[in-house]
């Protein structure tokens, strides 16, 4: 990826309907997956070929954190887990 595509690529991220995402740590994924009492396979998706997930340098089974903000609502955090898919595949 050449250097104007990668700080191009980043501008998703500055983008207003662009919610911010964060990539857990170990510990962090952890503490949410007890929090919920889930395993993390129960977590919506996001693909590892998602543009921000890309950007993030996420790999399958990592967990994303996703925080929305709204006038109404204040903020909510959401999580993802990150799947490799395959093509055709869901």
């Amino acid at each position: 990826m050449s250097s104007k595509t990668r700080k191009s690529s980043r501008v998703i991220l500055e983008h207003e309907y662009v919610p911010e995402h964060r990539l857990l740590s170990i510990e962090e994924a952890v503490q949410v997956l007890k929090k919920l009492g889930i395993k993390p396979w129960q977590l919506p998706k996001i693909s590892v070929n998602d543009p921000v997930a890309r950007l993030l340098k996420a790999k399958p089974g990592d967990i994303i954190e996703i925080t929305r903000r709204s006038y109404t609502a204040g903020e909510a955090k959401y999580y993802r887990f990150v799947v490799a898919y395959q093509k055709g595949v869901k």
